[in-house]
């Protein structure tokens, strides 16, 4: 068994496979015997290294080559490099070219990015074991890291791996000392650009800006939404329809409005029949709730009846939990910590008053997130609890006598009829909109207005008296 790391750089994954080609035929053209770079055996230290190439020559090719200026010449060599098309022989850890004498070497068509060879841990494995033994222990500070975790990791076969190290460690002496390093120079720069040392950044990653690896969250459920099995056409559409039809009736612009239509009428009785918080709804309002449980929450007189069937049940906190909830992720910013920390000791603390029943694993979840509040942070006991009420209360609530007494006094109006006359004195009449910012103050006040006729917290009122007697006035001048 392999156990894949996590930083494989998207091996099975290559969306980049045409830039690979591209650069492929540009090395095929840089190693022509003719018309490419001129190579010949270069000393390196004691050791004349066959077919070397310096980086000023490179640079100096792509530049005539391909009539580009220096400095784009030397970003092009540069991406080579980074490739893995070729390798330095001096400094393995910088993937960039220099325009000077550094010596490079073209690399084997067997280790291009192209050849999809899965980079696997048990490989990485035996090269760094291989290159222990080779130097006796004395590592780089991030192979030694990698050595360690591969070794923790795979401690179950570590045996096989340290023979196969030696086995290759033994074949390699065997070669002759110019071909030893060339082969050694190859397979580092292989490593060096699939496992690169911590804060380089390696050209095998991928994503939409080229340096996200498709290993993380994101990738991974992009991945499995594609894996997801697909609904029939058929079952989407018969959703589709059944969604029409149920709401076919209740869209004004597809049903004729009850009494009648203000966009043509100019009438306003529908908008005073249908408003936020009207005594008695209508009938087409009281069978919307019957829908679904996300219909009757996102009526606000729906959820009055539903607040009055919780209480009669001693679980209105469900609800009340909910909306405190809602006020948290659309309020605003400037409330946002004071509104948390309320909803923390009314709801969620031992001994809140309006205690609610949610698992461990969500409290524990939540309490955490409650450190660093945001708009969200609530979001897993808010779902909760919508499922609790949607499998449980929901159900009763509809078999249950408030909703059955809303039902039976809810009206059904009489269609309006309005001559030609009629309609134009209605246009005559017509006013523009009320300003959504005066709507929003009368709410503001209507709400003002229900907490001052609510029961009142003293220790809330004896804390505000203890914080304004503490305050200093301001000296006089």
């Amino acid at each position: 068994m392999t156990i894949r790391n996590v930083r494989d750089h998207g091996q099975r994954f290559r969306p980049r496979m045409a830039c690979l080609k591209k650069v492929e035929s540009v090395m095929l053209e840089m190693q022509d015997p003719k018309t490419g770079v001129k190579s010949q055996p270069q000393r390196l230290v004691i050791t004349t290294i066959p077919h070397a190439i310096t980086g000023e020559d490179i640079v100096a090719w792509l530049t005539n080559c391909y009539s580009i200026e220096t400095e784009e010449a030397w970003a092009l060599g540069t991406m080579l490099v980074a490739f893995g098309y070729i390798y330095p022989l001096q400094d393995h850890k910088r993937l960039v070219i220099k325009p000077d004498a550094s010596l490079y070497r073209f690399q084997t068509p067997y280790f291009w990015p192209a050849q999809q060879w899965p980079v696997e841990d048990t490989d990485y494995a035996i090269y760094l074991a291989k290159r222990n033994i080779r130097k006796k222990g004395i590592l780089e500070m991030y192979e030694q890291v990698q050595y360690n975790s591969l070794h923790k990791w795979m401690n179950h076969k570590w045996d096989f791996i340290v023979m196969q190290a030696k086995e290759q460690y033994r074949a390699g002496k065997e070669r002759k000392k110019p071909d030893r390093v060339v082969f050694d120079c190859q397979e580092r720069a292989y490593w060096v650009v699939h496992r690169p040392p911590p804060g380089t950044v390696s050209a095998m990653d991928y994503g939409l800006e080229r340096m996200v690896d498709p290993n993380t969250e994101e990738m991974i459920f992009t991945q499995q939404s594609i894996m997801r099995p697909r609904v029939k056409s058929s079952v989407s559409i018969g959703a589709l329809v059944k969604y029409s039809v149920t709401y076919n009736k209740h869209d004004p612009f597809l049903a004729p409005c009850l009494p009648s239509n203000p966009w043509v009428t100019d009438d306003v009785t529908y908008w005073l029949l249908n408003m936020a918080n009207v005594e008695i709804p209508t009938k087409m309002r009281v069978e919307r709730w019957t829908f679904s449980f996300a219909e009757l929450l996102s009526d606000p007189r729906g959820r009055d009846d539903f607040r009055l069937f919780l209480k009669k049940e001693f679980s209105g906190e469900n609800l009340a939990f909910w909306e405190a909830c809602e006020d948290l992720k659309w309020g605003t910013a400037a409330t946002m910590n004071d509104k948390a920390q309320q909803v923390y000791k009314t709801f969620l603390t031992r001994g809140a008053p309006r205690w609610i029943n949610i698992d461990g694993k969500t409290m524990e979840v939540t309490v955490k997130g409650l450190k660093h509040p945001h708009r969200y942070v609530l979001d897993a006991a808010q779902t909760h609890i919508f499922m609790l009420m949607k499998k449980d209360s929901y159900g009763r609530y509809l078999k249950s006598p408030v909703f059955k007494d809303t039902q039976k006094r809810a009206i059904c109006p009489d269609q309006h009829m309005f001559s030609v006359s009629q309609l134009e004195a209605n246009a005559r009449k017509r006013r523009p909109s009320i300003s959504p910012i005066i709507v929003r103050q009368l709410e503001q006040e209507e709400r003002a207005r229900m907490a001052t006729s609510g029961p009142v917290d003293i220790t809330q009122v004896m804390s505000k008296l203890s914080n304004k007697g503490k305050e200093v006035p301001p000296s006089k001048k």
